[in-house]
């Protein structure tokens, strides 16, 4: 793992949240963007070397939405920036994690991402990602 590549925070209004993190880190947001396949809007702030990301729900049955319904808004996850997606799942599969994608799929800001399962890893919803 080459460095936390971002901060996903699930919000129920984009609009609102971006207003709210643009005060707080003194940035504006650089990318909205939709994911279709993940139901979701996502907003991206610089902050150092890091980047905080805002994920809102774009259906009633996106992951986000059935995240807020269950946890309310908050920390989603936090993502590692990792050089070869493919070779990190195989390793951490050989060594006991549970993956929720056993393959990368895009994901947003232009990268190929991958989950590892909460449960093991201490209840922090991990992901990988690599630049396409």
């Amino acid at each position: 793992m080459k460095k936390i590549e971002h901060i996903g925070i699930a919000v129920k209004d984009i609009d609102q949240a971006e207003k709210r993190f643009a005060k707080l880190l003194n940035t504006l947001s650089y990318k909205r963007e939709v994911v279709e396949s993940e139901g979701v809007v996502t907003s991206f702030f610089r902050t150092g070397e890091s980047k905080i990301e805002l994920l809102a729900p774009t259906r009633p049955d996106s992951p986000i939405q059935k995240y807020l319904d269950k946890k309310g808004e908050g920390m989603h996850h936090i993502a590692f920036e990792v050089d070869d997606i493919e070779q990190k799942i195989e390793t951490l599969k050989q060594e006991g994690f549970i993956l929720i994608n056993d393959q990368p799929k895009d994901g947003a800001d232009n990268k190929r991402i991958a989950f590892i399962h909460p449960k093991s890893t201490g209840g922090v919803l991990v992901e990988l990602c690599q630049e396409k």
